[in-house]
């Protein structure tokens, strides 16, 4: 009986244990394994995320590159040297002085042979200019305009089937898109070299000396994309193969900062020698600046909108309209002018002899002033 007892009590322990230990197991598995599942599964979504993750900028690094490609593709053909023989002495009556060729780059605007450069490369309607071509060829020029306020120039050559560039809308540049430079850095050896960055400011105003005589530039597209010598000239493009703007100058004391000049400028000019083959430019007789350059010239004048009249011609057109010193023009017809670029715009999609509207703030009184344009 006892030796029963303790059998059947044995069999009890084992029993019990067996079924604790299937508790334990089953409730391990319960709990844990699945969570285990999950994690690997959760590891392995992780995993592939990762991985479409480095494929998705790969591709999108991949794209950029082709982007960056196609549009320098698109606007090689556009881009030519310009040469321009000018004297090294500042008298063209010395017999003994020596000449050379100034270098520079052009962008052809249209298929009708016109070129855009900068003033400082075309020098004057007399220089003798050379356009070399993207297949080689070299053919005269003839400068037909120039404004050095801009520092902007165009030439016109007589070749067929020339590739324009297409020009994009400058006013809708913004801060930290992509941009490309083309152009002929330290002469026609590197020509067409193509530098990339970004636009790092916009409405930049800079001042130099040129001759004895302070220059003020406006309204400039910054840059970081280089530009060196003899890229002045050349097409800024945006990421979407457009021209934003002409580059003109960079900051030598600083690595980095170079300028290029809004293209909507030229698009009035380049419509009027279009349709006409001239381009006859009203003249208002005035000249002024915006918020940007007037600390420059007067730190106690307050500019919060317009330009300040600094100059007028008291013959010419707004002189005997009535403008004086000190005016502040906000509109030009229906169009509000914060810049003198905006102003420039507008008067050169005017005829000579056209009559425009100037509204004007003269102490503190708004008054309006009718100006019939001259023939600059």
């Amino acid at each position: 009986m006892y030796i029963y007892e303790n059998r059947k009590k044995g069999q009890g322990w084992k029993t019990l244990g067996t079924i604790l230990i299937t508790a334990a197991l089953t409730f391990v598995f319960v709990k844990y394994v699945p969570d285990m599942f999950t994690m690997e599964e959760n590891n392995s979504s992780n995993i592939e995320r990762i991985n479409a993750e480095v494929d998705r900028n790969v591709l999108v690094e991949k794209e950029q590159k082709n982007d960056t490609v196609d549009v320098v593709e698109s606007n090689m053909k556009s881009v030519v040297g310009i040469s321009v023989l000018q004297p090294d002495e500042s008298s063209l009556f010395d017999v003994n002085v020596t000449q050379k060729w100034g270098i520079g780059t052009g962008i052809i605007l249209s298929d009708k042979g016109y070129i855009l450069t900068n003033q400082h490369v075309a020098k004057s309607k007399n220089s003798s200019v050379v356009v070399t071509l993207s297949d080689g060829e070299e053919v005269q020029g003839k400068t037909i305009w120039i404004e050095k306020n801009l520092d902007l120039a165009i030439i016109k050559i007589n070749v067929e089937d020339l590739v324009p560039v297409n020009l994009g809308d400058s006013s809708k540049a913004k801060i930290g898109e992509s941009v490309i430079a083309i152009g002929n850095p330290l002469g026609l050896e590197f020509q067409r070299t193509v530098t990339s960055g970004i636009v790092s400011g916009l409405n930049r105003s800079i001042v130099f000396e040129e001759n004895g005589t302070q220059i003020f530039m406006e309204d400039l597209i910054q840059t970081d994309a280089s530009i060196n010598s003899g890229n002045s000239g050349g097409p800024l493009i945006n990421s979407d193969g457009e021209v934003i703007g002409v580059n003109t100058i960079k900051i030598t004391s600083a690595e980095g900062i170079g300028f290029a000049i809004p293209i909507n400028v030229v698009k009035p000019i380049l419509e009027k020698l279009e349709a006409t083959g001239t381009f006859e430019e009203g003249y208002l007789g005035i000249y002024a600046h915006d918020k940007e350059v007037i600390p420059y010239i007067n730190s106690k004048i307050e500019l919060d909108k317009g330009i300040y009249v600094v100059s007028v011609d008291k013959f010419g057109p707004s002189g005997m309209a009535g403008v004086e010193v000190g005016d502040i023009i906000t509109h030009i017809d229906d169009v509000e002018v914060n810049k003198m670029i905006n102003l420039r715009e507008y008067i050169y999609s005017k005829m000579p002899n056209d009559k425009v509207t100037l509204t004007i703030i003269r102490d503190n009184k708004t008054i309006s002033l009718v100006v019939q344009l001259g023939r600059k």
